[in-house]
């Protein structure tokens, strides 16, 4: 009979010698008349009828799910199948055995107890299935949380009861990371994780972990395994796993999901929208529910989850919708801070202009003269944010985001009411800087300005238009050599003892050097120097601190 205090369990044995792979079980079994329904009439007289049936094309691809395919596919790999079987109502046991085709022999077997023998001869192109560990592989990539004991040559490989089976109430931060740490055993430890457990309006369970990024998007660091009733079906699914959260990693468990569809029929079913859409919603929660009761920890995450979040918004209106107010910036004044604490602390002196400049060296002049003047600006730090920002100003067409180097704003230049000295040629010191720098620089594409800034330390800044710098690289993000002219404008800081030594110089090769000096380390500040221009500088610099002969 059958016996339920007595565990089930499946048997995998490999005998190289043999060249043969046995899979047994203790379950129900066949009778003599259930083997011939079941094993001849749907694996063999209707084989040539249920292949015309599941023809292969573009819009039929799957013929996952359907009985009879899955024993059949033994002859893909067997030169001869044999199975040995009894049926747990007792009654004699049988003896089936075939090498394909439409033949096969049927007879009585011994066997004791109630269950089923699969004896795959294999044949000489998968003598691979001989070894050991391949076999080992296959049976843990694919039934690595099957809800029945497997072992393989005696020693148990499958964990009966996965982590997102249980109840997340009952589970400690040490259950989860141990989980984590037996599937991904090479990765560092994820940052946190969510537990998915969903009866209603469809079955979803799962765990997804945030891992550690070291690089911008490392997608191949994503892996979401998909299951169905804890059998593997597939890695990073996109018609279920949204793809801006395959960086991700974990295990979906969707036993409703419909296997034997085409993907593209799979990509359009509404019922499995509804499950990305829910899978996306969860997550949004997860980043929600951080930065409201663990701010501290989340400035911490952000680092590594940013790029994800920021992608996610920009692929999806919904996850953008459920986030947007979380999403946060480093300041130049230290910390993070949200767009909105940011432009309501600042809207005062910046009337809804949003200030950001690269993280690092490339706008450290700037930023320095920003900080002095009170003013705060939000750091970027990859090619992703310039997306970003376009997109958020999109969104909030209130704030204008404008770089550190698009313009010397006002806050940065001392008000002259008083009238600028004319000489005899009726020509201002402002006029006659503008002369001699552009005499020495012999640059079309670069526009002289001369303002007062409120700093004797910087002798000249470079600044470019907004939109002009942004189209520039964005045709080099395209790969596209788009003819932009390079047009930049280098104000001279009138206030700088080095703009005053120009201005008073009688000599003109000193004169021109100052000039180029002037120029050249404007540019340092703003983007560096390569190269021969680099060269030439450092040639420069020494004839200006020489002493005199």
């Amino acid at each position: 009979g059958l016996d339920l205090a007595d565990p089930f369990r499946i048997d995998v044995k490999v005998d190289a010698e043999a060249k043969t792979l046995t899979i047994s079980d203790n379950g129900i079994g066949m009778s003599a008349e259930e083997v011939k329904k079941y094993l001849n009439q749907v694996a063999f007289s209707g084989a040539a009828e249920f292949m015309e049936h599941y023809k292969l094309n573009e819009e039929s691809q799957q013929i996952i799910g359907h009985f009879g395919l899955g024993f059949y596919s033994a002859f893909m790999v067997s030169d001869k199948v044999e199975v040995i079987t009894r049926s747990y109502k007792g009654g004699e046991a049988s003896h089936w055995e075939s090498e394909g085709g439409l033949e096969y022999k049927l007879g009585p077997a011994e066997r004791e107890a109630r269950g089923t023998d699969v004896v795959l001869h294999l044949g000489e192109h998968a003598h691979e299935f001989l070894e050991d560990a391949r076999v080992r592989h296959v049976l843990e990539k694919y039934c690595k949380f099957l809800p029945v004991d497997i072992h393989l040559n005696g020693e148990h490989i499958n964990e009966q009861a996965p982590l997102w089976t249980k109840s997340p109430s009952s589970l400690t931060n040490d259950d989860y990371l141990n989980f984590f740490r037996a599937n991904y055993p090479y990765e560092d430890d994820p940052l946190f994780w969510i537990h998915l457990n969903v009866d209603y309006p469809f079955r979803l369970q799962g765990i997804l972990y945030f891992p550690t990024l070291r690089h911008e998007m490392d997608a191949s660091k994503g892996q979401i395994q998909l299951y169905c009733n804890q059998v593997f079906v597939a890695d990073n699914t996109q018609e279920v796993i949204p793809k801006f959260l395959t960086v991700l990693k974990g295990m979906i468990d969707c036993p409703d999901i419909p296997l034997n569809v085409s993907r593209s029929q799979l990509q359009n079913d509404p019922y499995v929208k509804k499950i990305a859409g829910h899978i996306t919603k969860k997550v949004a929660d997860r980043l929600v529910q951080l930065h409201k009761n663990n701010r501290e920890e989340f400035e911490g995450y952000w680092k590594d989850i940013n790029p994800f979040v920021k992608f996610g918004m920009l692929d999806d209106q919904k996850f953008y919708e459920a986030a947007k107010d979380v999403v946060i910036f480093e300041s130049s004044n230290g910390g993070y801070t949200t767009l909105a604490d940011y432009a309501e602390r600042n809207n005062e002196k910046q009337k809804g202009r949003v200030y950001y400049a690269e993280a690092g060296d490339a706008q450290a002049t700037y930023l320095q003269l920003f900080k002095a003047q009170g003013l705060e600006a939000l750091l970027t730090h990859s090619v992703l944010d310039s997306h970003f920002i376009q997109f958020l100003e999109q969104k909030q067409p209130e704030l204008r985001w404008t770089r550190v180097d698009a313009a010397v704003n006002e806050h940065l230049v001392e008000t002259d009411e008083s009238a600028k000295v004319v000489d005899a040629e009726g020509k201002t010191s402002d006029d006659r800087l503008k002369e001699l720098v552009a005499a020495a620089l012999h640059d079309d594409n670069l526009e002289v300005q001369v303002q007062a800034l409120k700093t004797r330390d910087v002798s000249g800044l470079i600044t470019q238009s907004e939109q002009e710098r942004r189209m520039k690289e964005m045709s080099a993000l395209w790969q596209k050599s788009i003819d932009l002219p390079s047009r930049k404008t280098l104000v001279l800081n009138s206030n700088s003892p080095v703009v005053q030594r120009l201005l008073s110089t009688t000599d003109a090769g000193q004169r021109e050097d100052l000039a180029s000096h002037i120029y050249d380390l404007a540019r340092l500040a703003h983007e560096g120097l390569k190269g021969e221009e680099l060269a030439k500088f450092i040639a420069r610099s020494h004839r200006l601190i020489a002493p005199e002969a």
